[in-house]
């Protein structure tokens, strides 16, 4: 009983989350529609690469902030079975904090002169 209040709790947020990004998307199609009814087009969004450089320095910082985070629980686990204290843990930190640098170094390698 006591694993049926943290799960439906779980599946309540998830499913305000789908259901406010499934809202925005009918507005989104809402507002698609009205436009064309009276002959209008939505303007065309100009793409700039600034978008990879922005999410990569937001994903580093937030892969380097659960890193220092994470890195405390190796001060608990057994130092022996642990180089440097990096055990499976850190992989929580260290995921986004390649993906991050993985975007910043897409956006110079990909960048216009």
């Amino acid at each position: 009983m006591n694993d049926i209040i943290p799960c439906a709790g779980v599946l309540g947020i998830l499913a305000i989350i789908f259901g406010f990004l499934a809202f925005l998307r009918y507005m989104n199609y809402k507002e698609t529609i009205a436009l064309a009814e009276k002959g209008l087009t939505k303007p065309e969004l100009k793409k700039t690469s600034k978008g990879l450089l922005r999410w990569g320095i937001v994903i580093t910082a937030l892969g380097i902030a659960l890193s220092i985070g994470l890195y405390t629980i190796g001060f608990v686990a057994d130092e022996n079975n642990y180089p440097l204290r990096l055990g499976p843990w850190m992989l929580g930190g260290f995921v986004p904090l390649f993906l991050g640098l993985g975007l910043i170094l897409l956006h110079y390698l990909t960048e216009k002169e």
